[in-house]
């Protein structure tokens, strides 16, 4: 009876898992497969044209705008408070709070998150319907993600290894940065990757705050379209889903190479570090 319990469970989980990855490359597969046709050097390096047969270049150029300055600003301040957290701050009912709050913030839609952008940074700070407008609200969304996820990667770190660093002299800032830091850099890099993948992903915050305009932005202040708002505008206004899969595709091998660009980075500064 025991090793036929171990066996049903053993293949409930292969099953699991093949159900998992197979819808994953349902998924994929299906796109590919509709919008690999549009897939050329035109597609991806030129410009848009409203009457059809234009490129995306703007739009990708927006989403790497995006990206970049949300994580530019959500990084360090979710590392810095996460640090904070679990590292200096006395663990009481403050605490708990702030970590009940964070947890709480990952659970809200981005509609509400868009809704306060276009309220808060479009309106009341002026910065209109632009990048900067996206890029803020799409920082207050992973926020949350990244502290989080870095205070699970500092709680792996082993106690011995504080101890260890200070009982050689070293002040608790040294053994933060030379020890503890990149001991846990890959749980770090596991919330940045989530992030990206985020805020690539947010279409309702981004069409509230940055604006529908498809051309290429002059600066991070003007009005622009990033890649998913693309996606839904020509499905929803064309009904062009072949077109809507090739700019899905682009998004894919996108975020495989910020994925891998992360992960490479991430092993050299631990080389570095040792």
């Amino acid at each position: 009876m025991r090793t036929f319990k171990d066996n049903l469970l053993r293949g409930l989980l292969w099953f699991s898992a093949f159900v998992t990855v197979g819808i994953l490359l349902l998924i994929v597969g299906y796109i590919f497969y509709k919008g690999f046709r549009l897939i050329n050097f035109e597609f991806i390096f030129g410009d848009y044209s409203p009457t059809g047969g234009g490129g995306i270049w703007p739009m990708v150029v927006t989403t790497v705008y995006t990206i970049a300055i949300s994580l530019v600003i959500a990084t360090p301040i979710g590392i810095l408070a996460a640090v904070y957290l679990q590292e200096y701050a006395k663990q009481g009912r403050l605490v708990k709070t702030i970590r009940f709050a964070t947890e709480s913030l990952t659970g809200i839609p981005s509609i509400i998150y868009g809704l306060f952008g276009a309220v808060f940074f479009v309106t009341t700070l002026k910065l209109g319907m632009s990048i900067i407008s996206a890029s803020l609200t799409l920082t207050i969304i992973v926020l949350p993600v990244v502290i989080r996820t870095t205070e699970e990667a500092l709680k792996t770190v082993p106690g011995a290894y504080r101890e260890g660093s200070l009982a050689l002299g070293t002040t608790k800032l040294q053994t933060l940065i030379k020890v503890i830091l990149p001991s846990s850099m890959p749980g770090i890099l596991s919330g940045i990757i989530l992030s990206m993948g985020r805020i690539i992903g947010e279409s309702a915050a981004i069409f509230l705050t940055a604006g529908t305009v498809a051309a290429m932005p002059s600066s991070i202040f003007s009005s622009a379209r990033t890649l998913t708002v693309h996606a839904f505008l020509v499905t929803q206004e064309a009904g062009d889903i072949e077109l809507a899969a090739a700019i899905g595709i682009v998004l894919i091998v996108l975020i495989l190479v910020l994925n891998f660009s992360a992960t490479f980075i991430s092993k050299k500064l631990n080389k570095a570090d040792y």
